[in-house]
């Protein structure tokens, strides 16, 4: 996409001056039509320099791609037409969002089909999404699906939201407690170090060690933050392969109450997601297909995978999912063999989702009932820690002098 300067005049022979983004000055040109304009000029604008906070608060979120498919189907519903439809989105969306809406009415008008021109978008719109709208094009019911789809995507930030709650308290406290724990290194006890020199006082190993550390954090800070940060870097490389991904996501879902909190949370959202497009009309095959592509688990995607394959090869589904017990619970695969034997595997599917989300919020509210007393005890060593390695030799030292 690139950025156009436009001149042109209103209805009232107004000069008027803009901008606008498209693939082409072709379309950029449309754009500015679609306004009532006449183009005088037109020219690629050369950007010299990025705005950083600019791009973060124009970004699209997850919020706005629900709020216009909630929006887009109460009116494809009420019986307007699309292109009707995406320039009422177009006047009420703002910033990246209105470009992009701009854009995809411009490809709709031209003849291109919703899901065609919104796919022009992959960072904006997921696979899952467009693998829906093409299937809500087809049968003739978008409206339908376009519901569900909003429906389906504001109960998944309604659960992650409660989620986030969830972690926000054991968070702020780890941060607070290594942020007390620098200032006490990096700055307190450099200074109380000169004092105890001074008065030669006999301090206790604990008091002696944080001294030492004291002095190297303040002497090779640099050298330190440029290692964290080499270290960081460098496990962020190595999660970004294939064989670090699957490493990283075995750990994940090997760690107590965290591991077994994470698989819940991917299954709800996969057994949703299936559900939706198969009652959407999506095939097993293809919604088993997309969905591995877009799983949060390199270890429940290659479950996924496999399945696949097992049922295209003409196995049940309840039997290539019930291979995986590392990836699947037992009670997926019992679920999804009556959905086989009853034929409705959409609404078989859309109950174990329930069940998984409870499930999830129960041990959600286990794990943050674990995690505060156990920050509360670490929080407890931490201050006594910090009460014996720099109180009690100044305790020591008030008591000589008192003697």
């Amino acid at each position: 996409m690139k950025r156009y300067k436009y001149k042109a005049k209103n209805e009232k022979g107004e000069l008027v001056a803009g901008e606008v983004e498209a693939s082409t000055i072709d379309q950029a040109a449309k754009l500015v039509r679609q306004q009532g304009l006449v183009v005088i000029s037109l020219d690629t604008k050369t950007e010299f320099s990025l705005n950083f906070f600019k791009k973060i608060s124009d970004r699209v979120t997850v919020g706005d791609v629900t709020t216009i498919t909630r929006q887009l189907s109460t009116m494809i519903n009420a019986g307007l037409p699309l292109t009707e439809a995406l320039v009422i989105l177009r006047s009420q969306a703002k910033g990246s969002l209105s470009k992009i809406v701009s854009q995809i009415l411009a490809d709709v008008e031209e003849g291109e089909a919703l899901s065609s021109a919104m796919s022009k978008y992959p960072q904006v719109f997921s696979k899952t999404y467009l693998a829906l709208i093409r299937s809500g094009e087809i049968g003739g019911v978008l409206d339908e699906v376009l519901a569900r789809l909003a429906d389906d995507m504001e109960k998944q930030a309604e659960f992650r939201g409660k989620v986030k709650g969830a972690l926000i308290y054991p968070i702020i406290i780890i941060f607070g407690m290594l942020a007390v724990a620098l200032i006490m290194i990096i700055f307190v006890l450099p200074r109380l170090t000169t004092l105890y020199e001074q008065f030669e006082v006999d301090l206790p190993i604990m008091t002696k060690m944080l001294i030492a550390v004291s002095n190297f954090m303040v002497r090779f800070w640099p050298i330190v933050l440029l290692s964290i940060g080499g270290i960081f870097y460098a496990i962020n490389i190595y999660r970004h392969t294939s064989a670090g991904k699957r490493k990283f996501d075995e750990i994940t879902l090997k760690l107590p109450l965290i591991g077994d909190l994470q698989r819940q949370i991917i299954l709800t959202d996969l057994t949703r997601t299936l559900s939706l497009m198969i009652g959407s009309g999506v095939s097993i095959m293809e919604s088993l297909t997309i969905t591995s592509q877009v799983v949060g688990s390199s270890i429940i995607s290659d479950a996924l995978i496999d399945a696949t394959k097992m049922i295209e090869k003409g196995f049940p589904i309840a039997f290539a999912f019930s291979r995986h017990p590392e990836a699947f619970p037992f009670i997926l695969s019992q679920m999804i063999a009556v959905g086989e034997e009853t034929g409705k595997m959409d609404e078989v599917l859309s109950k174990i989702s329930h069940v998984f989300e409870v499930e999830s919020d129960q041990k959600l509210k286990a794990l943050t009932a674990a995690v505060e007393p156990i920050i509360l005890i670490v929080l407890g060593v931490g201050v006594a820690l910090m009460v014996i390695s720099i109180i009690m030799p100044i305790y020591n030292l008030t008591t000589q002098l008192g003697n």
